[in-house]
């Protein structure tokens, strides 16, 4: 038996570590996801990559319509804004 050890946040009693919103996505979620973190590295590693706004505009679709059909939460949609599109949600709304 292991033991795991997490790092909650104190206020919130949610891991600090937020990987777990990426976890049982529907499938056409998942396979945006997928491919923008393919075209994230392609990017990363300096070389072009001519599908990056098809793959960007792909995954915020995807992203708002799980949203609203409550297949994932407002946190979850969020943390994938910001964590792959850059997004910034507006916090004094």
């Amino acid at each position: 038996m292991s033991l795991v050890i997490l790092n909650i946040d104190d206020e919130t009693g949610l891991p600090l570590d937020k990987s777990y919103m990426e976890r049982e996505l529907p499938l056409f979620l998942d396979v945006s996801l997928k491919k923008m973190k393919e075209t994230w590295k392609i990017i990363d590693s300096g070389e072009e990559c001519n599908d990056w706004d098809c793959d960007f505009c792909d995954l915020q679709s995807s992203i708002n319509v799980a949203e609203v059909e409550n297949l994932i939460t407002n946190d979850q949609a969020w943390y994938l804004r910001e964590k792959y599109l850059g997004m910034e949600k507006n916090r004094n709304t």
